[in-house]
């Protein structure tokens, strides 16, 4: 008998992805905040006291980074609580989770990829909510993978790759950050990697991201080339444009663990960008 996957977050680009790809080896059951609120304890347990899951993917999130600046209880409840409420329930169900937590845990003044062991410093009420994410399932649970990645887009969910994109159509000049470092990550990479990971029976902290570096500037001029617009893109820095919530300036993640644990290598952001924009 297949093992059955419960994923939460069903409405997001990851978890699309998460569920194209497992459904061919696994049961899999994916719902969206429509038919599971994950800050409604009592719902969580009924739902997986009912499906009985092996393995839990908590991609529910609230990831408005700057609207979390002015909507703190909202972000905690999402990105922390509702993280608890999934733990808990899958300590009683004996389950492995598998949550999804971010760079923005870090402060980004490193100047070298971090490794999972560097202690998180987040900068913003968003980050310091997923941090408490990542603390919940620490604390409750023996049994739980904890997955960093990065600058995430996909197929059916807003994101910098397909604004740049249209932004390229409709304007002759854009505006990007040149301040900030790290690397776009494709959910369907990601989602592979984890397939791949599931594989292995894993415990802990892993960092998984595309492979190379790049800032946000470099990536947007590159999807201009790429869809062979002729717009312009101009550098900025961050304190030009002054959003709410502070960015790490830095948050390149170091994926060794994760390949040397699976044998496998994401490839290059800019590979996997061509292919996405070829596809979309």
């Amino acid at each position: 008998m297949a093992k059955k996957i419960f994923i939460t977050g069903a409405g997001g680009m990851l978890a699309r992805d998460l569920t194209a790809v497992l459904k061919e080896s696994y049961e899999v059951i994916a719902q969206g905040e429509q038919e599971l609120d994950i800050c409604q304890r009592e719902a969580v347990y009924d739902a997986f006291n009912t499906f009985r899951p092996d393995v839990v993917i908590n991609c529910a999130a609230y990831t408005r980074v700057d609207d979390c600046e002015t909507e703190q209880e909202k972000a905690f409840a999402v990105n922390a609580t509702g993280v608890k409420n999934i733990a808990l329930a899958c300590r009683d169900t004996a389950s492995l989770l598998v949550h999804i937590s971010s760079d923005y845990v870090f402060d980004g003044s490193k100047r070298m990829p971090y490794v999972e062991s560097d202690e998180p410093h987040p900068l913003s009420v968003y980050g310091r909510s997923k941090r408490a994410g990542e603390d919940f399932v620490r604390n409750i649970l023996e049994r739980h993978v904890i997955i960093r990645s990065l600058w995430l887009y996909g197929k059916g969910g807003t994101n910098f790759v397909d604004t740049i994109k249209q932004q390229a159509q409709e304007k002759k000049e854009l505006q990007v950050v040149n301040d900030q470092t790290g690397c776009p990550t494709y959910t369907r990479d990601l989602a592979l990697a984890i397939k791949a990971l599931l594989a292995i029976s894993p415990r802990g902290i892993y960092h998984i991201a595309n492979q190379g570096i790049c800032t946000w500037y470099q990536c947007a001029c590159r999807i201009v080339e790429l869809t062979h617009s002729n717009a312009v893109v101009v550098p900025i820095t961050s304190d030009e444009i002054r959003r709410p919530a502070k960015r790490p300036a830095y948050s390149v993640l170091d994926c060794t663990k994760f390949t040397r644990a699976t044998g496998m290598e994401l490839r290059h952001w800019d590979a996997a960008l061509q292919e996405y924009l070829q596809a979309h």
